[in-house]
Protein backbone atom coordinates (compact mmCIF):
# COMPACT_ATOMS: atom_id res chain seq x y z
CA UNK A 1 0.00 0.00 0.00
CA UNK A 2 3.04 2.39 0.54
CA UNK A 3 3.90 2.27 -3.14
CA UNK A 4 0.12 3.27 -4.11
CA UNK A 5 0.16 5.95 -1.41
CA UNK A 6 3.71 7.76 -2.85
CA UNK A 7 2.01 6.94 -6.83
CA UNK A 8 -0.96 9.15 -5.75
CA UNK A 9 0.91 11.80 -4.48
CA UNK A 10 3.10 11.87 -7.57
CA UNK A 11 0.97 11.11 -10.51
CA UNK A 12 -2.31 12.82 -8.67
CA UNK A 13 -4.13 9.28 -9.19
CA UNK A 14 -4.06 5.50 -8.70
CA UNK A 15 -5.90 2.53 -9.48
CA UNK A 16 -6.19 -0.25 -6.34
CA UNK A 17 -8.14 -3.53 -7.76
CA UNK A 18 -10.23 -5.93 -5.77
CA UNK A 19 -11.71 -3.79 -3.39
CA UNK A 20 -15.19 -5.48 -4.65
CA UNK A 21 -16.44 -8.95 -5.53
CA UNK A 22 -19.03 -9.65 -8.09
CA UNK A 23 -21.57 -10.53 -5.25
CA UNK A 24 -21.21 -7.21 -3.48
CA UNK A 25 -21.11 -5.00 -7.01
CA UNK A 26 -24.46 -6.74 -7.38
CA UNK A 27 -26.33 -5.65 -4.40
CA UNK A 28 -24.91 -2.42 -4.98
CA UNK A 29 -26.89 -2.40 -8.42
CA UNK A 30 -29.68 -3.53 -7.23
CA UNK A 31 -29.73 -1.04 -4.21
CA UNK A 32 -29.88 1.41 -6.93
CA UNK A 33 -32.11 0.11 -9.45
CA UNK A 34 -34.73 0.08 -6.06
CA UNK A 35 -33.96 3.64 -5.51
CA UNK A 36 -37.33 6.30 -5.75
CA UNK A 37 -35.87 7.75 -9.02
CA UNK A 38 -38.66 10.58 -8.57
CA UNK A 39 -36.22 13.16 -7.50
CA UNK A 40 -34.76 16.07 -9.29
CA UNK A 41 -31.00 14.52 -8.38
CA UNK A 42 -32.28 11.67 -10.68
CA UNK A 43 -31.08 13.10 -14.46
CA UNK A 44 -31.82 10.82 -17.57
CA UNK A 45 -30.44 11.26 -20.92
CA UNK A 46 -30.03 8.67 -24.09
CA UNK A 47 -26.18 9.32 -23.12
CA UNK A 48 -26.35 9.77 -19.59
CA UNK A 49 -27.67 8.81 -16.24
CA UNK A 50 -26.63 10.29 -13.36
CA UNK A 51 -27.74 10.77 -9.65
CA UNK A 52 -26.68 13.85 -8.22
CA UNK A 53 -26.09 14.09 -3.75
CA UNK A 54 -26.06 9.82 -4.74
CA UNK A 55 -25.43 8.98 -1.07
CA UNK A 56 -28.61 11.44 0.28
CA UNK A 57 -30.87 10.04 -2.58
CA UNK A 58 -30.00 6.52 -1.90
CA UNK A 59 -28.40 5.93 1.89
CA UNK A 60 -29.12 2.23 2.02
CA UNK A 61 -25.63 1.48 -0.53
CA UNK A 62 -23.18 3.23 1.86
CA UNK A 63 -23.05 -0.01 4.40
CA UNK A 64 -22.13 -1.97 1.22
CA UNK A 65 -19.50 0.54 -0.32
CA UNK A 66 -18.02 1.17 3.18
CA UNK A 67 -16.61 -3.19 3.49
CA UNK A 68 -13.46 -4.56 4.93
CA UNK A 69 -11.44 -3.72 1.81
CA UNK A 70 -12.85 -0.06 1.01
CA UNK A 71 -12.38 0.74 5.24
CA UNK A 72 -8.38 -0.28 4.87
CA UNK A 73 -8.14 2.07 1.74
CA UNK A 74 -9.73 4.56 3.06
CA UNK A 75 -7.53 4.37 6.24
CA UNK A 76 -4.28 4.17 4.36
CA UNK A 77 -4.80 7.13 1.96
CA UNK A 78 -6.73 9.86 4.59
CA UNK A 79 -6.47 10.33 8.29
CA UNK A 80 -9.98 10.02 10.42
CA UNK A 81 -10.59 13.70 10.76
CA UNK A 82 -11.73 13.30 6.85
CA UNK A 83 -15.58 12.70 5.77
CA UNK A 84 -18.02 12.60 2.72
CA UNK A 85 -18.66 16.12 1.21
CA UNK A 86 -19.83 14.88 -2.35
CA UNK A 87 -21.14 11.75 -3.93
CA UNK A 88 -22.73 11.46 -7.66
CA UNK A 89 -23.33 7.85 -9.58
CA UNK A 90 -22.56 7.98 -13.17
CA UNK A 91 -24.05 5.55 -15.58
CA UNK A 92 -22.78 5.54 -19.18
CA UNK A 93 -24.37 3.33 -21.67
CA UNK A 94 -23.53 1.16 -24.67
CA UNK A 95 -23.14 3.29 -26.94
CA UNK A 96 -23.21 6.30 -25.19
CA UNK A 97 -21.25 9.63 -27.19
CA UNK A 98 -21.49 11.35 -24.19
CA UNK A 99 -17.92 13.01 -23.59
CA UNK A 100 -15.68 15.76 -21.49
CA UNK A 101 -13.16 17.13 -22.47
CA UNK A 102 -9.50 17.71 -20.47
CA UNK A 103 -10.50 19.89 -17.19
CA UNK A 104 -10.06 19.91 -13.44
CA UNK A 105 -12.80 19.43 -10.52
CA UNK A 106 -13.06 23.02 -9.08
CA UNK A 107 -15.98 23.40 -7.24
CA UNK A 108 -17.72 21.91 -4.00
CA UNK A 109 -21.19 21.90 -2.66
CA UNK A 110 -22.36 23.94 -0.20
CA UNK A 111 -26.21 25.21 1.29
CA UNK A 112 -25.85 28.51 1.19
CA UNK A 113 -24.07 31.12 -1.04
CA UNK A 114 -22.86 33.68 0.62
CA UNK A 115 -19.96 36.64 0.06
CA UNK A 116 -16.54 35.03 1.37
CA UNK A 117 -13.23 36.05 -0.06
CA UNK A 118 -12.08 33.46 -1.92
CA UNK A 119 -15.13 31.70 -2.73
CA UNK A 120 -16.78 32.04 -6.28
CA UNK A 121 -17.49 31.96 -9.11
CA UNK A 122 -21.17 30.73 -7.64
CA UNK A 123 -23.41 28.64 -9.42
CA UNK A 124 -27.38 27.40 -8.55
CA UNK A 125 -28.09 23.49 -8.53
CA UNK A 126 -30.82 21.29 -7.26
CA UNK A 127 -31.03 21.87 -2.89
CA UNK A 128 -27.79 23.35 -2.88
CA UNK A 129 -24.74 25.43 -4.05
CA UNK A 130 -21.61 24.73 -6.20
CA UNK A 131 -18.81 27.17 -5.44
CA UNK A 132 -15.24 27.48 -6.58
CA UNK A 133 -12.96 27.69 -3.32
CA UNK A 134 -9.88 29.04 -2.33
CA UNK A 135 -7.26 26.18 -3.43
CA UNK A 136 -6.31 25.28 0.21
CA UNK A 137 -10.05 23.14 -0.22
CA UNK A 138 -9.56 21.53 -3.66
CA UNK A 139 -5.59 20.46 -2.44
CA UNK A 140 -7.18 18.62 0.53
CA UNK A 141 -10.24 16.88 -1.13
CA UNK A 142 -9.38 12.99 -1.89
CA UNK A 143 -11.97 11.33 -4.84
CA UNK A 144 -12.54 7.68 -4.75
CA UNK A 145 -14.46 6.44 -7.92
CA UNK A 146 -15.75 2.94 -7.39
CA UNK A 147 -15.97 0.82 -10.58
CA UNK A 148 -18.94 -1.13 -10.96
CA UNK A 149 -18.06 -2.28 -14.77
CA UNK A 150 -14.90 -3.09 -16.64
CA UNK A 151 -13.90 0.28 -17.67
CA UNK A 152 -11.20 0.42 -20.37
CA UNK A 153 -9.98 3.41 -23.41
CA UNK A 154 -13.43 2.03 -25.11
CA UNK A 155 -16.03 3.26 -22.94
CA UNK A 156 -15.26 6.39 -21.23
CA UNK A 157 -12.34 5.44 -19.05
CA UNK A 158 -10.40 8.54 -17.56
CA UNK A 159 -7.71 9.98 -19.63
CA UNK A 160 -5.72 11.96 -17.22
CA UNK A 161 -2.12 13.53 -17.18
CA UNK A 162 0.19 12.43 -14.47
CA UNK A 163 1.21 15.24 -12.05
CA UNK A 164 -1.23 18.28 -13.27
CA UNK A 165 -2.26 18.26 -9.93
CA UNK A 166 0.85 19.83 -8.72
CA UNK A 167 0.38 23.16 -10.92
CA UNK A 168 -2.44 24.96 -9.33
CA UNK A 169 -5.49 26.07 -11.49
CA UNK A 170 -4.85 25.53 -15.18
CA UNK A 171 -6.21 26.62 -18.30
CA UNK A 172 -6.19 23.19 -20.68
CA UNK A 173 -6.70 25.12 -23.45
CA UNK A 174 -3.24 26.64 -22.92
CA UNK A 175 -1.51 23.78 -21.85
CA UNK A 176 1.60 22.47 -24.86
CA UNK A 177 -0.35 19.06 -25.73
CA UNK A 178 2.67 18.07 -27.52
CA UNK A 179 5.36 18.02 -24.68
CA UNK A 180 2.09 16.65 -22.45
CA UNK A 181 2.08 12.75 -21.32
CA UNK A 182 -1.45 11.44 -20.99
CA UNK A 183 -2.30 8.37 -19.46
CA UNK A 184 -6.35 6.21 -19.72
CA UNK A 185 -6.92 4.75 -16.67
CA UNK A 186 -8.23 1.34 -16.83
CA UNK A 187 -10.44 -0.33 -13.82
CA UNK A 188 -11.39 -3.64 -13.65
CA UNK A 189 -14.75 -3.53 -12.41
CA UNK A 190 -14.42 -4.03 -8.50
CA UNK A 191 -11.97 -1.71 -8.50
CA UNK A 192 -10.86 1.98 -6.84
CA UNK A 193 -9.23 4.45 -8.61
CA UNK A 194 -8.02 7.63 -6.35
CA UNK A 195 -7.45 11.23 -7.87
CA UNK A 196 -7.25 14.49 -6.70
CA UNK A 197 -9.15 17.08 -8.10
CA UNK A 198 -6.42 19.38 -9.43
CA UNK A 199 -5.79 16.78 -11.94
CA UNK A 200 -6.57 17.33 -15.23
CA UNK A 201 -8.47 14.72 -16.80
CA UNK A 202 -11.11 13.97 -19.67
CA UNK A 203 -13.03 11.27 -20.74
CA UNK A 204 -14.24 9.95 -24.42
CA UNK A 205 -16.92 8.37 -25.63
CA UNK A 206 -18.39 4.74 -25.77
CA UNK A 207 -16.96 2.64 -28.89
CA UNK A 208 -17.59 -1.22 -27.76
CA UNK A 209 -21.31 -1.00 -26.77
CA UNK A 210 -20.13 -1.98 -23.32
CA UNK A 211 -22.12 -0.01 -19.93
CA UNK A 212 -19.48 2.18 -17.25
CA UNK A 213 -20.92 2.25 -14.15
CA UNK A 214 -19.22 4.57 -11.67
CA UNK A 215 -19.60 5.91 -7.91
CA UNK A 216 -17.67 9.27 -7.60
CA UNK A 217 -17.26 10.07 -3.85
CA UNK A 218 -15.08 13.48 -2.51
CA UNK A 219 -13.90 13.16 0.91
CA UNK A 220 -12.01 16.37 2.77
CA UNK A 221 -11.28 16.92 6.03
CA UNK A 222 -11.16 20.92 6.56
CA UNK A 223 -14.71 23.14 7.88
CA UNK A 224 -15.93 25.45 6.01
CA UNK A 225 -16.38 29.38 7.46
CA UNK A 226 -19.10 29.30 9.70
CA UNK A 227 -21.53 31.29 7.29
CA UNK A 228 -21.42 28.07 5.17
CA UNK A 229 -21.16 24.05 5.24
CA UNK A 230 -20.81 20.88 2.87
CA UNK A 231 -24.07 20.39 1.26
CA UNK A 232 -23.64 16.43 1.33
CA UNK A 233 -21.16 15.81 4.73
CA UNK A 234 -21.68 12.57 5.98
CA UNK A 235 -19.66 10.31 7.82
CA UNK A 236 -16.73 7.82 7.06
CA UNK A 237 -17.18 5.63 10.11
Amino acid sequence: MTNICQAFEDNGFAIIPGIYDNETINRIISTIKAADSTSSAFRRSADLFAIRRFLHEVPEVLPLLLNENMKRLIAEIIHPDYFIVKSIYFDKPAGSNWYVSYHQDLTISVNDKQELPGFGPWTVKPNQFAVQPPIKYLENIVTFRIHLDDTTANNGALRVIPGSHKKEIQRPELIDWASTEETSCEVPAGGVMLMKPLLLHSSGRTTNEQQRRVIHIECASIQLPNSIQWAEKLSLQ
